[in-house]
């Protein structure tokens, strides 16, 4: 199984639980945009971090499981991780009825 396989799994099923938080209205615009600025500092971080552990050393990656898509050091499919996290817990953190960030009506 590659990389990109097994991050599209837990995509879609980040996905999901999204596009049900999204229907029952539980998004807003204004949580939308906080939620893409935690991104892309967490995309950031993930960029800088991961080259430095690649390019230490520290791990690798079985050439034959990735794209060959890199940024630096660190393949694509590294990125995955941090996009899955920003779209799957805040999803769940206003299913399960916590705080309704940016909603106005409360």
């Amino acid at each position: 199984m590659t990389y990109l396989l097994l991050n599209a799994v837990f995509l879609v099923v980040a996905t999901l639980v999204a596009v049900v938080a999204v229907k029952r209205r539980l998004i807003s615009v204004r949580f939308v945009s906080a939620v893409a600025g935690a991104l892309t500092l967490t995309l950031l971080l993930t960029a800088v971090f991961d080259n430095l552990m690649i390019g230490a050393g520290l791990f690798s990656y079985d050439p034959e499981r990735i794209s060959g898509v890199l940024i630096g050091l660190a393949p694509i499919e590294d990125f995955a991780y941090p996009l899955a996290a920003a779209i799957l817990l805040p999803a769940l953190w206003v299913i399960s009825g916590g705080t309704r960030l940016g909603r106005t009506d409360d």
